[in-house]
């Protein structure tokens, strides 16, 4: 069985990934997981070599990913599901579209660390 294929960013930092809007996206990464796409734009010397790697991969139904380290410094890995690149004046730029899994645990806590005026209006106490 063939390794899986990866694009693996070597070094610099994680990469940002902007959430992307388009409503043609969505169809791409429906499954049981919920998932969201996201761009990232990276600088590469040879983009066009990466985008046709990409191309192969699919062609031969293969799955390929982004390989980086995470701001933990982790290794992790997102789905690529679309690219391609362009020149700007600093060189070429890759542009990816991966599937960002959504954690469905993930759990979001606030704390309020305002001083208190007294008890809440709206509770009753308890006997």
């Amino acid at each position: 069985m063939r390794e899986p294929e990866k694009i693996t960013i070597i070094e610099g930092p994680p990469p940002t990934f902007e959430l992307d809007t388009d409503v043609w996206l969505p169809g791409l990464v429906e499954g049981p997981v919920p998932s969201q796409v996201a761009m990232c734009r990276l600088r590469s010397p040879n983009a066009p070599e990466l985008v046709q790697r990409c191309y192969r991969a699919w062609r031969d139904g293969q799955p390929i990913s982004l390989e980086y380290r995470s701001e933990e410094g982790l290794t992790d890995q997102a789905p690529i599901i679309a690219a391609r690149w362009t020149d700007v004046d600093e060189g070429q730029v890759l542009l990816l579209w991966v599937r960002l899994i959504q954690d469905p645990f993930q759990v979001h806590i606030e704390f309020d660390d305002s001083p208190d005026d007294g008890p809440d209006d709206d509770f009753e106490p308890l006997d």
